[in-house]
């Protein structure tokens, strides 16, 4: 009785061991072939939209933030064609930004919900939409956007990101009112294709 007690429970290590072994073998092959942000952007974006992510996905929490300072304003930015922008381009309109990289499973995450914010009001004049990436290989970033099919515009920072806009975490999102306010931050990912948020943003910019 005691050596077929032995042999099930070595039985039933021998197969945890294996199963074990073999998650690693998956988790490992999704690192070293670069697919592993892709499906965590999944997996976290399958999570997004059941709502279990963010309990306040489709509220929108103000905030009375600072003011863009002429220092800020000159951030200077370059698209992927090497145009240069800076903030103050934009001065007199509301401000979407996004601060995110291709390498992040959050802000893979959250992209596709941008670009439906993007579908719904980028040609209201009064909105700029600025997705910042951190990526220190640009190419990376250019290859994701067009991967992706994504139209909505964004640009890589020339010169260091000013304090109003540096956080430990991204994705980071801000929204700047007509004023040169931050009125809206939020660090981490959340549902920008939310009826709330796009009615709210399409409020404060008439």
């Amino acid at each position: 009785m005691n050596t077929e007690n032995k042999n099930k429970k070595s039985s039933g290590f021998k197969r945890s061991l294996l199963e074990w072994l073999g998650i690693a073998a998956v988790v490992a092959i999704l690192y070293l072939t670069g697919l592993h942000t892709e499906v965590l952007g999944t997996m976290q974006r399958a999570l997004l939209w059941t709502g279990l992510f963010d309990a306040n996905a489709h509220e929108v929490t103000t905030v009375e933030g600072p003011f863009l300072s002429g220092d800020s304003q000159q951030l200077s930015l370059v698209t992927p064609k090497g145009e240069q922008r800076t903030l103050r381009d934009f001065e007199g309109k509301v401000l979407f930004i996004n601060v995110w990289a291709s390498w992040c499973p959050p802000c893979v995450a959250e992209m596709p919900t941008i670009e439906t914010l993007y579908e719904e009001v980028g040609e209201n004049d009064n909105i700029e939409f600025l997705l910042i990436s951190l990526d220190e290989e640009p190419e990376k970033a250019v290859n994701f956007m067009k991967g992706k099919e994504f139209s909505m515009p964004y640009y890589f920072p020339t010169s260091g990101m000013p304090q109003v806009l540096q956080s430990p975490y991204i994705p980071s999102t801000y929204v700047i009112s007509k004023k040169g306010q931050v009125i809206y931050k939020k660090e981490g990912i959340a549902d920008y294709s939310a009826p709330e948020f796009r009615n709210w943003l399409v409020g404060i910019s008439q």
